[in-house]
């Protein structure tokens, strides 16, 4: 089996409708593969009513997070979409997202940048608009040459030089309130340094107490040293590690698959889960 537990459509930052999302795994050989746009379910129903047969949907989100000052990105899979308290939260960080990239791009425009709101929100369309639509309208500008070289201290990377916060959940609430609505959570690319700051692994053991299920190990943003870490640290702490895309249609170079999870840990993520099953293809129009 080939499982991807990391990927994005234009729900919120990817370039690929939900349904062309699924369509493009099954083309890509892909068995299993998770949605999980940035604190919001919008694209789930799109994706499972499209879903090719021999492909299985995981429903899910990536949480937006904060600890100690540092921003972190929780996966939740497989929770129970209506459970309130959680969707209250990701409503709350929703709707932050448009004034937190507003505030983006008026610290762009103090640094010269001739970048505009109606430019952010053109390539946002209806998605949930995040720091990657301003990172595409930089590139579109020739300011820099990737989404990638924007999330930098130069720019748009924790702590830069054009970052403005917004409202994050701390991650042990996260976690919990994931729990409590049937899901299971995973640290995505918890090492990612280029980035910006990360939390030092003793914010990870605080985690894993507090009922994390897993870290991701295998990721575009983890070289290989950064990886044996990682695995190391899964092991000593008890939690599965996932490897995953992180695959944002044309925004990222990433292609479908090229980092996959295990399938003994997969089938150990869907035996944790009590919020919501995962999704067996029957056969949806296919959207290439």
């Amino acid at each position: 089996m080939r499982i991807d537990l990391h990927t994005h459509s234009t729900a919120s930052d990817g370039t690929d409708t939900p349904a062309e999302l699924v369509a493009n795994a099954a083309a890509a050989g892909l068995d299993v593969v998770a949605l999980t746009d940035h604190d919001t379910v919008g694209g789930h129903a799109e994706a499972t009513a499209a879903l090719p047969e021999g492909l299985t949907l995981v429903t899910g989100a990536e949480l937006s997070c904060r600890v100690d000052g540092i921003s972190l990105h929780m996966l939740a899979y497989l929770f129970d979409p209506s459970e309130p308290e959680l969707a209250r939260e990701r409503e709350l960080v929703r709707d932050d997202r448009v004034p937190r990239a507003q505030a983006m791009v008026r610290m762009l425009q103090e640094l010269d940048v001739p970048v505009t709101w109606e430019q952010v929100a053109r390539i946002a369309g209806d998605g949930s608009v995040g720091r990657p639509h301003v990172a595409t309208a930089l590139v579109e500008l020739g300011v820099v040459d990737t989404v990638s070289d924007a999330f930098t201290p130069a720019w748009l990377g924790n702590g830069g030089r054009a970052y403005a916060d917004k409202h994050e959940l701390d991650p042990f609430d996260a976690i919990r309130l994931v729990k409590a609505a049937g899901g299971v959570t995973v640290f995505a690319h918890p090492l990612a340094v280029k980035r910006g700051a990360v939390v030092p692994e003793s914010v990870i053991a605080r985690l894993a107490a507090a009922g994390l299920d897993g870290i991701e190990v295998d990721h575009m943003d983890h070289d290989e040293p950064t990886r044996a870490r990682l695995r190391g640290l899964a092991a000593e702490l008890g939690l599965l590690p996932t490897g995953s895309s992180d695959y944002h249609g044309s925004r990222k170079t990433v292609r479908l698959g090229e980092y996959t999870t295990d399938p003994e840990i997969y089938g150990e993520i869907t035996r944790r889960a009590t919020g919501a099953f995962p999704v067996p293809g029957a056969g949806g129009p296919v959207h290439a």
